[in-house]
């Protein structure tokens, strides 16, 4: 998406920052998500490039202090430097306008994200088609039976066997709604970066800063077990950031993003 490739995984700790923007949404109203459900601007709904669907989440705009915990139900945003998609209603109800961006937290909710997901996925397994094996005509006689054999009932009619299994009936996957509930905590508004990767050896950290012009290196953990994260900024605002992500992914800077710290 956006000319940027993502993989999604199973992540029920994530906790990141970065911008938030409203979804469009698959193809309007009511039209199916990437996980079957329907996407609707007027329900509290989310997109993630990367995280397990359905997953629940907790965003919090960071500029005004709102939190909503909503389902993420579709892939997005398309623009890589955004860190969530809301639907109108999301966006809404946490204050960020249209056509505008906004400084957000996320905080998956294990517990209810793995909940959720054993209530969408309790249904009939689909059926795996099964190819009969092919059937040959058999000759038989009977045979006196040997010398000191003793003669036994005549044999049960065999039971026909049927391989092929019959097909389960689909059944759309089971929405579970959230209610829509704000919680108003302090506002804190951080500082806008690119965050180009966080690497273990530092030498690596410096071929990597090599490639972005005004990237720095940053150690951060124990002396004996240091990281270092190679980033641009703080950037005033948030064009100032997409192009500074651009000008790293036309580096050749697949994994890089906008983050707030």
């Amino acid at each position: 998406m956006g000319g940027v490739w993502s993989y999604p995984r199973e992540d029920f700790g994530l906790v990141e920052t970065g911008l938030a923007t409203r979804q469009p949404g698959p193809g309007g109203w009511n039209t199916p998500t990437a996980n079957g459900e329907a996407w609707s601007g007027s329900r509290a709904l989310a997109a993630h490039r990367t995280l397990q669907l359905p997953a629940v989440v907790t965003v919090t705009n960071l500029e005004n202090g709102a939190s909503l915990t909503l389902r993420v139900n579709d892939r997005g945003p398309v623009n890589p430097g955004r860190v969530i998609g809301l639907s109108d209603r999301a966006a809404d109800l946490l204050g960020i306008p249209p056509g505008g961006a906004a400084q957000v937290s996320i905080a998956v909710d294990g517990e209810r994200s793995r909940a959720l997901g054993e209530a969408v996925l309790g249904r009939p397994p689909e059926a795996i088609a099964i190819t009969t094996a092919p059937r040959v005509a058999v000759a038989s006689e009977s045979l006196a039976p040997p010398p000191g054999a003793r003669s036994a009932g005549p044999a049960a009619a065999a039971i026909p066997v049927t391989a092929a299994a019959a097909e389960a009936p689909r059944v759309a996957p089971r929405e579970v709604v959230l209610p829509e509930t704000v919680t108003r905590g302090t506002p804190r508004p951080g500082r806008i970066y690119v965050e180009a990767g966080v690497l273990s050896r530092a030498d690596a950290a410096q071929r990597l800063a090599a490639r972005i012009p005004g990237a720095r290196i940053e150690a951060f953990g124990p002396r004996r077990d240091q990281s270092f994260r190679v980033r641009s900024g703080p950037f005033q605002t948030v064009s100032e950031a997409d192009a500074a992500l651009e000008r790293t992914l036309a580096a050749g800077v697949s994994g890089a993003r906008i983050l707030v710290d």
